[in-house]
């Protein structure tokens, strides 16, 4: 089977790169003929149409990169299998995606999501996201690299670290962490909550709002924002620095850092809804809270990213439910029982490892792409 794979190439730190990079890596050990290739580079994806003529081409993103993973191949007869995220609202594509002999989607809520919105769930497979899970592995406390972001981050050895890891920290639940630790505070051995944003336009001014909110519930002491560049070398450490990672994502298809950080033998604390259903276990790798509450919309603007010529309203026959909020009540719970339990912080981080290398290790995950390719389109 020939194979040419896009996405964000090289791949950066991003989540789409890493997601499409372990694929490719994947495929390569496994001893597949396999190129990759930037998903917007159409001259160079000719130049491997016209050459390489692959059997598959596999394009990493969401729904509105349909012409860079699915149109442009199409014009040299090429078959494209997207492997496809969510985005809240599919709003667009719907007949060219109906076309398709299959689609990938990272869960089995992305995959609802999709038949929500117009897509026939016929062809459609869940492939999730792969893991490195030899990068990927607990690193003790007394490790000199981890030692060293520690001490960056001023944590004192006798602190507790809780870690949320995201663009910006709101859309992966840190309101809703912060209003947990408040109701915590003093109660708990000593902690500090840490932040790790990524630096741009819109994350310097969701920061301003977080920090606000640190100050109002008077934790803003505990509180530290961290929002440097850091490459995907840097991150199992960060991880594993941390006694507590909280993600109890607003809106996530997959969970790729929750699922990282459960490889690293650290418990995770999360949301019961999207794709944490299928990464996570609660009460066995997590604990997750329940929903509070549903962001929902009856209309949404949408223009030239989803393909269409400037920009429109679409009115939605039923309203669509675009952002979720996690239970700051049961984070509490959540939390306060890890924070004073180191045995159960050891039990659920270390059958999270041993979840993610059976479930979720990127050689795992590429198996898994051959077979659902063999038996959904006959190319071995």
């Amino acid at each position: 089977m020939r194979v040419l794979v896009l996405f964000d190439y090289p791949a950066g730190p991003g989540g789409l790169a890493t997601q499409g990079d372990l694929l490719f890596k994947g495929l390569q050990e496994l001893g597949v003929d396999v190129h990759a290739v930037h998903y917007e580079s159409n001259q160079e994806k000719e130049w491997y149409y016209r050459w390489f003529k692959p059997d598959v081409v596999t394009g990493v993103g969401y729904w509105g990169y349909v012409p860079h993973l699915v149109l442009h191949a199409q014009q040299f007869g090429v078959t494209a299998v997207p492997w496809l995220v969510a985005d809240g609202y599919i709003a667009n594509y719907q007949e060219v995606l109906n076309t398709l002999p299959l689609i990938l989607v990272t869960s089995n809520w992305v995959k609802e999501m999709y038949v929500r919105d117009g897509i026939s769930g016929r062809n459609i497979e869940v492939l999730p996201v792969g893991c490195d899970t030899d990068r990927f592995r607990p690193f003790a406390a007394d490790d000199p690299k981890v030692a060293a972001v520690r001490n960056a981050l001023g944590i004192h050895p006798d602190e507790l670290m809780i870690l949320t890891v995201g663009g910006d920290a709101a859309s992966k639940g840190a309101q809703e962490v912060m209003h947990a630790l408040a109701r915590l505070n003093g109660r708990m051995p000593q902690w500090k909550y840490v932040c790790k944003v990524w630096p741009q336009e819109r994350t310097d001014s969701q920061n301003q709002a977080d920090f606000q909110l640190a100050h109002q519930l008077g934790i803003s002491d505990h509180v530290i924002y961290t929002k440097y560049k850091i490459s995907r070398n840097f991150m199992p450490y960060l991880l594993s620095a941390c006694d507590i990672y909280a993600a109890p994502s607003r809106l996530e298809g997959f969970g790729m850092t929750q699922v990282e950080a459960n490889a690293c033998g650290k418990p995770v604390v999360s949301l019961r809804a999207m794709g944490m259903l299928d990464t996570m276990v609660h009460g066995e790798t997590a604990l997750l809270a329940s929903i509070a509450d549903e962001i929902v919309l009856k209309e949404v603007v949408v223009g030239a990213e989803s393909g269409f010529d400037g920009r429109r309203t679409v009115v939605f026959d039923t309203p669509r439910t675009v952002d979720y909020r996690a239970s700051s009540e049961d984070i509490a719970a959540h939390l306060g029982e890890l924070m004073v339990n180191e045995d159960l912080r050891l039990q659920l981080g270390a059958a999270g490892r041993s979840r993610v290398m059976q479930h979720f290790d990127y050689r795992v995950v590429a198996k898994r792409f051959l077979k659902i390719v063999e038996e959904k389109l006959g190319i071995i």
